[in-house]
């Protein structure tokens, strides 16, 4: 009885909510998860007929499982996306997520490199080959940019704007949003366009994607992990580096440098300030060297 529903609720992710497919199968799976509880436990109930005590044994029973607090909240979530559907097409009158709490997580905050990081891991890109100069170009983008890595690899020869110092971004939900990118990133990009993409074929449906591998396909999101992990270890950084940390460096060192909250949420492309104001809090070691250059109280 739950397929029709699965089906609805899949259709609706993707035409109504506009996620990508990595997103829609992470939401579907939550679902899954909730009808193999109900399976397991002999619970044959509609979505209409769910009521809050059954989700608080379903939670129970994920916990049991031994899912993490972060995992918990995650399935919680895409829990409350499908009654949000339900109510919205009529399966159901009542949503019995209203009164179920997620676990309270703790905001883990992300490893920040600093400039002098960011420099050397530059540094060990090799430009003697092609490729080079295509991941110089990606990695000044990236942290240029505060892209996410999947808007990295989906980046359009179209929505380059380097004339004007912008580049258009697809983000999450297919919001598009300009952002201002970096000279030294604009005069990568350009070397990469006229003296190594320009002698790669690219392949069909692939014409206009900004970075391409040498058989003329758009980058993966793991491709870009392997290559920052390798020039990482080449650099000796300890840290864990991902794609994401150049964008997590990026709104870090802008918001150490004064910028305005709003004018990095409108950059990074969140939709609440409050995803932007975790970088309020990242660098208390920085807060304290300043304090310590600058206060009276610490500098007599």
């Amino acid at each position: 009885m739950w397929d029709i529903h699965k089906k609805g609720y899949k259709a609706w992710l993707q035409l109504e909510k506009s996620l990508s497919d990595h997103s829609v199968e992470a939401y579907l799976r939550d679902i899954e998860k909730l009808t193999q509880f109900l399976s397991a436990e002999k619970i044959e109930k509609s979505p209409a007929q769910i009521n809050l005590k059954d989700l608080q044994q379903f939670i129970k029973w994920i916990s049991e499982l031994g899912m993490t607090d972060t995992s918990q909240a995650r399935i919680i979530s895409g829990i409350r996306s499908f009654y949000k559907f339900c109510l919205i097409e009529q399966i159901s009158q009542e949503d019995p997520t209203t009164l179920l709490e997620a676990p309270k997580l703790k905001r883990s905050l992300p490893d920040v490199l600093s400039t002098e990081e960011i420099e050397s891991i530059l540094s060990q890109i090799d430009k003697s080959k092609p490729e080079g100069h295509r991941n110089s170009a990606m990695l000044e983008t990236l942290y240029s940019c505060g892209l996410r890595v999947s808007e990295l690899v989906q980046l359009k020869l179209s929505h380059l704007f380097l004339d004007v110092g912008f580049i258009r971004v697809i983000g999450k939900g297919d919001k598009e949003r300009l952002v201002p990118i970096g000279k030294h990133a604009i005069k990568e990009i350009q070397y990469y366009k006229q003296y190594v993409r320009a002698h790669v074929e690219p392949k069909p449906g692939f014409a206009d994607t900004v970075f391409l591998n040498n058989k003329g396909a758009g980058l993966s999101r793991v491709m870009v992990f392997l290559i920052i992990k390798d020039l990482v270890k080449k650099a000796g950084i300890k840290k864990t580096v991902s794609p994401h940390s150049f964008r997590h460096s990026f709104a870090t060192h802008l918001v150490e440098g004064g910028a305005d909250l709003r004018a990095v949420q409108e950059m990074l492309g969140h939709a609440s300030i409050t995803t932007t104001e975790i970088y309020t809090h990242l660098d208390r070691e920085f807060l304290r060297r300043t304090l310590e250059h600058f206060h009276p109280a610490f500098t007599r």
